[in-house]
């Protein structure tokens, strides 16, 4: 016999290295990651924040764009839609009144909307002159009634009518929205007072007037 031993067997030839049926294979080793793959992967937290952060930003700038407009305010009411005058009877004449004058009074609200201002307050015959207190201009508030005293001298009997059927006040109103003159019947009760007290005017003048 030679001194050459058994052949060993070669790496891999082994029957325990040798894989057998239904055996998985090995995975294959990771590729080596790069220097932004690696970067990523250690910040992966963070950039998904930002993503997201980034995804809602540009979802509510784009709600943002497409909202529907929102409707502009009602203009506030024309004054002479929220403005009522209600006559309240004759009232005693200042003292400084002059000759042949009568008084009475009114009262002035604002049911609903900003302030109001009374420019002016006229009545539509030549003959008589007019005058309140307090005296024009003046602002109103809102819910708030304003007595107003108005004093009216008979000038000139021909040209004011003894037996007025609708009389009317002229106001010029004043709000935010418009200027506006209105004329407001103040109703029977007013013809009537008006009536006798440009009548007793008028007769008083006659009966002191020299005779031909």
């Amino acid at each position: 016999m030679s001194g050459v031993g058994p052949v060993e067997p070669g790496e891999g030839t082994r029957a325990w290295d040798i894989p057998g049926p239904g055996t998985p294979p090995e995975p294959s080793p990771e590729p080596p990651r790069g220097r932004l793959a690696q970067t990523y992967t250690r910040h992966r937290r963070v950039v998904l924040s930002i993503a997201a952060a980034a995804v809602l930003l540009a979802g509510g700038g784009y709600l943002y764009a497409t909202r529907p407009e929102q409707a502009p305010p009602d203009p506030p009411p024309y004054p002479s839609q929220v403005v009522g005058i209600t006559y309240l009877g004759p009232e005693p004449s200042p003292d400084n009144a002059p000759p042949k004058s009568f008084s009475i009074g009114v009262e002035l609200t604002v049911q609903s909307g900003p302030q109001v201002t009374v420019l002016r307050i006229t009545q539509p015959y030549a003959g008589l002159s007019l005058a309140s207190v307090p005296r024009l201009p003046f602002r109103t508030r809102t819910g708030f009634p304003h007595k107003i005293n108005i004093t009216m001298q008979v000038t000139e009997c021909a040209q004011v009518p003894t037996n007025a059927g609708l009389p009317f006040l002229d106001v010029t109103l004043r709000n935010m929205r418009a200027i506006q003159v209105h004329s407001f019947i103040l109703g029977e009760r007013y013809a009537h007072d008006l009536s006798e007290a440009v009548q007793g005017a008028c007769s008083t003048n006659s009966a002191t007037a020299p005779k031909r």
